[in-house]
């Protein structure tokens, strides 16, 4: 992708008056390209090569939907980033948006200011994914040469999967809004409550080194679902709740110890003690115990820092929270635990800190 200044934006709707107000809006920071109908856009965008789409919902013929639907069919088109621009505004009408492949809708009348804004949040969201997406392919060069080269050299090879998931678990956060510093302090608590529930140094060291892979299944989530700075609707949330199976797909069922430590880490990490999480609805110590402790480290530090949902909620009344919550969502026999290390793991967000506010409501994605 070029430089913002340089970026390529392709409009397509039937109405010349959205046509010149965009243009207007995006011209002097943009190259923009417009066709009037679905077929001429199909035609014109795999030349031109936009790095965003500006696509129109309701038009004659053949409409946005079915245009978005084939871009996406198209391995020459189907990664550019597309959001819908359209009177329609049921939450329905949105939802099968991004089941097709789009990452945001504009509602019409928009405002310029709106639409600026969109624009530049996505084209630095996919050069963001472009930039990760040759860094993972470095890395995925450089573990085959390495296993070819050093495989009697185990030492090496798992600090190269350990690389991985650093890379992978920051590539989590393009998608959300963290800053980074939650999945440090996350897998610290996990760590200290490991250590706390009589596992051993390795044991704790291996779900420390995992932890930060809990949410990479965001990847596969909508912006415009992880992104909204709401609560989320019940179709929303259903998205959402694919997130730990997505997770635990990207990683896949591994031989190393580390990697497959990720993989139940990030498809239990939502599973409650009463069987009422997700996705599986697994129960008691059905639940592994991977799951079971970053479950607790992973809300007591949403809880405990501001979200773009949600503002920060004092110490005491996260710990209240987990409290209660002990045998309906967390395991019973943690919660205690971590009430013990509460020293230690202040000290850790003490050296990990982040800007926060007082107080609010909560939602748990």
């Amino acid at each position: 992708m070029s430089d913002d200044s340089l970026s390529r934006i392709f409009v397509v709707d039937d109405t010349e008056t959205n046509i010149d107000i965009l243009l207007e809006t995006l011209g002097d920071s943009y190259e923009v390209s417009v066709a009037l109908d679905g077929p001429t856009a199909l035609e014109d965008i795999p030349e031109r090569e936009p790095d965003l789409i500006l696509l129109d919902v309701m038009m004659p013929g053949m409409d946005g939907y079915e245009v978005c639907r084939r871009l996406k069919q198209d391995p020459r088109t189907r990664k550019i980033p597309l959001i819908f621009v359209t009177a329609k505004q049921e939450s329905e009408d949105e939802t099968y948006g991004l089941e097709l492949g789009a990452v945001d809708y504009i509602t019409k009348p928009f405002s310029p200011a709106v639409v600026l804004a969109r624009v530049r949040t996505h084209l630095q969201l996919a050069k963001a994914r472009q930039e990760l997406a040759q860094a993972n392919e470095v890395l995925e060069d450089r573990v085959r040469q390495r296993t070819e080269e050093l495989n009697t050299k185990n030492l090496e090879l798992e600090e190269t999967r350990l690389e991985i998931i650093r890379r992978l678990g920051r590539a989590a956060e393009y998608k959300d809004n963290e800053t980074g510093l939650h999945v440090i302090r996350m897998s610290h608590y996990s760590r200290l409550l490991a250590l706390a529930a009589g596992m051993d140094e390795k044991w704790a060291e291996t779900l420390f080194q995992a932890a930060p892979m809990h949410d990479i299944g965001k990847i596969g989530i909508p912006d415009l679902i992880l992104l909204k700075p709401g609560r989320l609707n019940n179709e929303e949330w259903h998205v959402m709740r694919r997130h730990p199976d997505i997770g635990a797909g990207i990683i896949g069922r591994q031989s190393s110890p580390l990697l497959e430590t990720a993989r139940v880490v990030a498809q239990t990490h939502h599973e409650k003690w009463d069987g009422s999480g997700y996705p599986s609805g697994l129960s008691g110590e059905g639940i592994p115990i991977e799951g079971r402790i970053v479950a607790i480290a992973d809300v007591f530090d949403a809880l405990t820092t501001k979200r773009p949902y949600k503002d920060a909620w004092p110490i005491a009344k996260a710990v209240a929270l987990l409290v209660e919550g002990a045998g309906s969502h967390f395991d019973p026999r943690l919660v205690p635990l971590f009430v013990e290390i509460l020293p230690k793991v202040l000290e850790v967000r003490e050296s990990w800190k982040e800007q926060e506010e007082e107080d609010g409501g909560v939602e748990l994605r």
